[in-house]
């Protein structure tokens, strides 16, 4: 049989339309995996990149040094720093702000930090309604932090092995 042939048959035979429904009754009867969201949630990795947050050491202060490298390391320049020197000479951060609307979620700010400080959690179910709530302030972001610092903790702490 010629190679014509064969296509002629192949195109008037539907063969390619019977294989299709083939693969779609395959599936037809087997078990629906669907995760109907938001009544079934599905697990979520302690790497996952969600809503970032400001973490404090336990005696309250906050981590942040101001050492800008977050700042520089972000490739959305989503992260503004400002800082100044305390009376007993360390740097802390008197304005740190993220726009969430720029932000690509890469994680390099949370792998630049030094101390911790930056985190991104697990959370990421959140929704700005009004302009000007997707800047992340200062205390928005340690407000965040101490609220979920258990979960944060319990990730990092999972994750310590592998850094």
């Amino acid at each position: 049989m010629s190679h014509t042939l064969r296509h002629w048959i192949k195109t008037f035979g539907l063969i390619e339309l019977f294989k299709g429904l083939a693969v779609t009754g395959k599936y037809l009867f087997k078990p629906k995996i669907t995760v109907r969201y938001p009544e079934e949630k599905t697990p979520i990795s302690p790497r996952f990149r969600g809503h970032h947050a400001l973490r404090r050491y336990e005696n309250g202060e906050e981590r942040c040094i101001a050492c800008k490298l977050c700042e520089a390391v972000c490739p959305a320049n989503a992260i503004t720093i400002e800082s100044e020197e305390r009376e007993d000479g360390t740097r802390r951060t008197t304005r740190y702000d993220i726009d969430m609307f720029k932000c690509i979620y890469c994680g390099f700010c949370e792998e630049a930090c030094p101390v911790d400080a930056i985190v991104e959690s697990r959370v990421f179910e959140y929704v700005f309604w009004e302009r000007g709530e997707n800047i992340m302030t200062k205390e928005k972001l340690l407000e965040f932090g101490d609220k979920h610092e258990q979960i944060i903790a319990a990730d990092k702490a999972a994750d310590a092995k592998y850094r």
